[in-house]
Parts: C-alpha cells; structure tokens; sequence
C-alpha cells in the first residue's frame, strides 16, 4: 500500500469502540478516515485522509483487512472525582481496560483480541515474535504492542506472584530488546507507545509493590531506560491538541512524574494547556465532530486533571470550564430514550454521569443532579439539540428529542450529515443515524459517513462534497422551534431545508428545496430504526410500525408547488450495492433498517415532508389551502390539531 492508506492505518489502529461486556467505550483519534469505495468494495483514498503530524515520515503500512476492527476499552467507568485529590506525589497505574488475558493465556505466551481465536506468539518462556499478525487485522497487531494483555499478570505480579511477576517483566523486556528507540518505522508499535508506556509504569509499581521494595532493583534499570525512550518518542511524536496527543501527554506526565523528571512533567503541562482549548470549545462543544468523542472527551479531560493533581501540578481553571460545558452539552445531546444521541462515530450508548451535573441528570433520567437550564441549544459548532422538556409535566422516557446538523464541513470523527435530523418520540428512536461501522476502509465506512446514509435531501445524480452548511434563522417558542438552513452540496446545485419542530402534538416537519443547473435526482431520506416495517398507502403517505408496538410512524409527503409522482415514496432496506438500508449500534453489528425515500427528478424540487409518531389508536389527517400567498397545512393528529405556515421564502411556523 501507498503512503497514505499507510498514514491511514495509523488511526485506523487507534481510533475505536471497545466492547467489554455490555458496554461501548470510545477510544481516542485525531486523524480523519473519509474514503470512497470502489466497485469492489476496497477502500481508496478521497484526498481528505489523515494529515501527517509535525516533522512526520512515511510510515510502512500494515496488512490491511475487511474486518471490523475490536480495540480495547481506554476509559475509566465512571468519571474522575469533581473535587481535587490528594498530591501523594504518585502517578497512578490507569488500568488496562478491556483486553486483557487470563493468567495462563499470559504465561503460555498466547494473545487474543477480538473475536479471533487465540494465536500463540511466543515461546513459552516470554521470547515474543513480535511480527506476528496471523489475520492481517491492523489493530490485532497494535493491541499485540500495546503490552495491555498483561494486566492479569501485572495484578498477580502486584500482589506477590513472583512467577508471574517475572515473565511478565521478561515480556516486556523482550519487547524492548526487539523494538529499539525508535520504533516509528513499524506502524503498530508506534500506534501503541502511549498504551504500551502506560503498561511500563504499571509494571515499574507492580516490581515495587510485588518486592516489597521503596525503589527498582538494578536488574531493572531497563524499565527505567524504556521509559525514558518512550517518553522522548512521544516528545517527538506529538499528535497535537487531539484525543489522541491528550493521552500521549497524560503518559508523558506519567513518566515525568515517576522518575521525578520536572522537565517532561512541565513539557505534559503545557501541551495539555494547549490541547484543552482546541479539545473543548467555550460552549462545550467537541472539537470530534462525534456526540460519542465528545463522551470519550469528558471523561479523559477527568483523568488528566487527576493525573495532575494526584502529582502536584495544577490543571488550572481552563480544564474544569470546558468539562462543565460539555457536560451541559453532553445532557443535551442526551435522547429521552436514556442514550447520548449516535451523532458522528457513535456506538450506542448511555452518557457516564458525574454527580451533581447536568449529565447525572440525564444519566439518571431525571432522578438526580441538576437539571439542565435550557430544553433547546444552537451551538456555533454546528449542533442543535432539543426536546420538549425535561420530565416536568410527563415522564423523561416520554418527552421528545431531536438534533441537527450544521456548520463546517466534515472532518475527524464527524459525517456528511449536514441538515440531518435525529428524533426520538413515545419512548422509541423514530429518526435514527447510521451509528459508528468501524474503522475499516471500506464500502460500509464510506456508506455510513456519507448523506445517504442521514436524514437528508441528497441528490445522488450529483458529484457531492462535504461543505459548509449555514444556519441562516433560529426561532425558539415554548411549543415550537424552527430553523432555515443552506449550502451547495455540488458545483451548480443548491439545497435548503426549514425544520419545524412541534410540541403537543410532538412531530417534525421539514421543506427540502434543491436547485440545479441541469436535471438531477431528489431524494429525501427517512433512516428508521430496525425492525420498523412500512406499509407504503399513497405516493404521499407511509406508515411505519414494530409489529406488537403500541405506536407508529406516519410519513407525509404533502403536496407542495410540486405534484409528488407515481412513485413518490419508495423503500430500501439491507441493500449491499449500492449500500442502503442499515444501522450499526456498534461496529460490531450490523442490522438491516428501512429507508423511505420522497423521490423528485427535475432542475428542482420542494418536498414538504411531515414525520409524525402517534399512538397505534390514532389517526393523523390533514388539508392545505393558499391564503395570500402563503401555504397552511391543517394538521389532525387524533385528537390534537396544529396549523403549519410556510410563507414565500420556505419559512416555516405553527400559527395554532
């Protein structure tokens, strides 16, 4: 492979969603992945891949794969105390997450990762051939590196299992003598070096504690010479004001702090003072374009203000600012379902509240912390969530919640998902992302970062790219809210969208508008959850429903200067070529999802479009008329009613 799919692969090793028992982990990145398949389904470069770091040469690539990479867990379960801790001088051995091996496993010199059986790579007696990567899988092989497979034998060292203590260390120790400073020219141990340093200072407290000693035995000043090199390596290596660089400088702290090195503790300071102001904007807002890095964020800004304190230095004020903005950011980012919003690379997952927080409140549906002081937000970073309330007057579970998409074009962990919209209503998703599909190069990637895999006008006749789209108005009442959007997705082609979102009765209605200078293919796409089957009744009307559920779905294509045609709505769901109909909870799992597309071929289009999730025991109705001008939709659902106006120039309002 070239050099780029080969700088590529440097993230694809160290960007991903850990599974450990039920619960989705988000692991740091910095570098972006977008790709285009080809007609075979191999990945190839787009032009927007990762941008090298300072002063970096071509790395050699890894032996790519169509699997789904299985990193490993790099987050504590909950989140680092809120109130400073004590200064014990200390750095504290972080853990080993989720990949680590049973004792035998350790000293029989056999690694697992994922759900590939277990491949011995030594020995027997700790001598490592560390070029093993017997399924060509990148993160298999950056995981082998990492040394976290150790962890069960590093804890049996700790508590005084000296046979295990030793060939643990005669692991390490091989690794070291077969990877000498510096080993940036192998992809995977470079991927690896924070992880792997973090390993070498847990292993450094387990030789002390396990020898019952106050300092490291002679026999291993190699530990402390590694150490240094690691360190030096990431000095030079440094990832930036990323998730990934925070790590490498919490690690870098690490060492400073062990082997009393005031120089690399100052050095880990500084970038960490640097990164905080890139990582989190003043409005809390993620620098990932990813609702789920933004949880990752959260939680490893915690550990790095931990790290400090626990070993004297001052975080500053800068860090605990941002971390409560974005924990106010995160709660609104919060479904009512009791989920954080798959919004960009995103598992599904439950947000990690910290007590006495706007994320405790949400974490616990309510039922503790403090309630968020706004029910809707606009970020400048492009984000809109909102919802139609916080569990006042009816049950958290049962409130309404949306999000949208704006501002600049993509980049790192976000999607071509500008103007898309999530909902969730009656207790249920209604309006779903694609989620996360892993860090492969492949169809599927380039599939679920693009606009046709979001809740968006496309138009797939055009040669599309990621750009900026503008919110041009915001208009927030108690019982609705409306925006007006735009960009030029193509060279010649414009797209607009008006959102209005309703409370009582809770539905979405949106006006798509396309423009072109020649004829092109509308299509605005409806992404439902699994298992939702849809009955198609009209060319304007669709119904949507979980056989046994006591709700539904009604999807409106209401007439609009437009006559919608024969074949007005169509439905996808679990197409391979071209790629349509899925969702991803994780990037383990793929499930086939319906797709239900109001279809125009023109110069233009104007597809008004009503989502409305009711009862199963409800109907929803409605008429339009032209007064002056200006279009009202007379909507009936059950035994509620709304009037929507679209005035001349596409903005939408409830007027009743």
């Amino acid at each position: 492979m070239g050099t780029t799919v080969a700088l590529t692969l440097v993230c694809v090793l160290v960007c991903g969603i850990a599974f450990a028992g039920a619960v989705f982990v988000l692991m740091p990145g910095a570098r972006d992945r977008g790709t285009t398949a080809s007609a075979g389904g191999s990945p190839t470069p787009d032009g927007r891949g990762p941008q090298p770091r300072p002063n970096q040469s071509p790395a050699p690539s890894v032996p790519s794969s169509t699997e789904e990479p299985l990193p490993g867990v790099d987050t504590p379960a909950t989140p680092p105390p809120s109130t400073p801790v004590a200064n014990t001088g200390t750095y504290e051995c972080p853990g080993f997450s989720g990949i680590q091996l049973p004792v035998s496993m350790v000293l029989d010199d056999t690694f697992a990762w994922g759900d590939d059986p277990p491949y011995k790579v030594g020995t027997g007696s700790g001598d490592i051939n560390w070029r093993s990567d017997p399924y060509r899988k990148p993160s298999w092989y950056m995981w082998l590196h990492s040394l976290r497979w150790l962890g069960n034998g590093i804890h049996a060292g700790q508590r005084g299992d000296r046979k295990t203590l030793t060939h643990v260390l005669a692991i390490i120790h091989d690794w070291v003598q077969d990877n000498p400073y510096s080993w940036k020219g192998d992809v995977g141990a470079w991927e690896a070096t924070m992880h792997r340093t973090n390993v070498l200072l847990c292993a450094r407290q387990a030789v002390l504690t396990g020898l019952r000693v106050s300092s490291l035995p002679a026999q291993y000043a190699w530990l402390d010479k590694s150490l240094v090199d690691h360190a030096q390596f990431m000095i030079v290596n440094w990832s930036g004001p990323s998730n990934h660089g925070t790590d490498e400088s919490i690690a870098l702290f690490g060492v400073g702090c062990t082997l009393k090195r005031p120089e690399l503790k100052k050095l880990a300071v500084d970038r960490l003072t640097q990164a905080i102001t890139t990582a989190i904007d003043p409005q809390g807002s993620t620098n990932e374009q990813s609702v789920g890095y933004g949880m990752f964020n959260y939680l490893l800004w915690g550990r790095a203000t931990t790290a400090l304190q626990r070993c004297g230095s001052s975080p500053g004020p800068v860090i605990a600012q941002r971390r409560a903005a974005l924990s106010e950011w995160l709660a609104l980012a919060t479904k009512s379902t009791g989920e954080l919003q798959q919004v960009g690379d995103a598992v599904r997952q439950k947000p990690t509240g910290a007590a006495g927080t706007a994320l405790d409140y949400v974490a616990s549906l309510g039922k503790r912390g403090t309630k968020p002081s706004k029910r809707v937000a606009v970020f400048d970073a492009g984000y809109i969530f909102g919802r139609t309330g916080w569990g006042e007057t009816r049950p958290f579970a049962q409130e309404s919640t949306y999000s949208i998409r704006y501002g600049a074009a993509r980049r790192l962990h976000g999607h071509d998902d500008h103007m898309s919209i999530t909902y969730s209503s009656h207790g249920r998703d209604v309006l779903i992302d694609p989620g996360h599909s892993g860090y492969q190069l492949d169809k599927w990637q380039a599939w679920s970062k693009s606009p046709a895999a979001h809740n968006v006008m496309t138009i797939p006749s055009a040669d599309t790219a990621a750009v900026e789209t503008r919110l041009l108005r915001a208009s927030i009442t108690p019982t609705w809210e409306s925006y007006s959007l735009a960009d030029s997705p193509a060279p010649g082609v414009t797209r607009k969208r008006d959102v209005l979102v309703l409370k009582d009765p809770d539905l979405v209605i949106t006006l798509d508008r396309g423009q072109a200078t020649s004829n092109q293919r509308y299509e605005t796409l409806w992404h439902l959850a699994p298992e939702q089957k849809v009955t198609v009744q009209s060319p304007t009307a669709a119904v949507a429903m979980k056989p046994g559920d006591k709700s539904k779905t009604y999807l409106l294509q209401i007439p609009y200067q437009q006559q919608p045609p024969a074949d007005g709505i169509t439905v996808v769901q679990g197409q391979q070529d071209p790629v349509q109909g899925w969702y991803y909870p994780d990037i383990f799992h793929r499930q086939s999802a319906p797709v239900v597309k109001f279809n125009r071929t023109g110069t233009n289009a104007a597809i008004l479009s009503a989502v409305v999730p009711t009862a199963t025991t409800e109907a929803v109705t409605y008429k339009t008329r032209t007064v002056s001008g200006m279009f009202f939709v007379d909507l009936t659902v059950g035994a509620r009613k709304a009037t929507i106006r679209v005035l001349p120039d596409g903005r939408l309002s409830r007027i009743s």
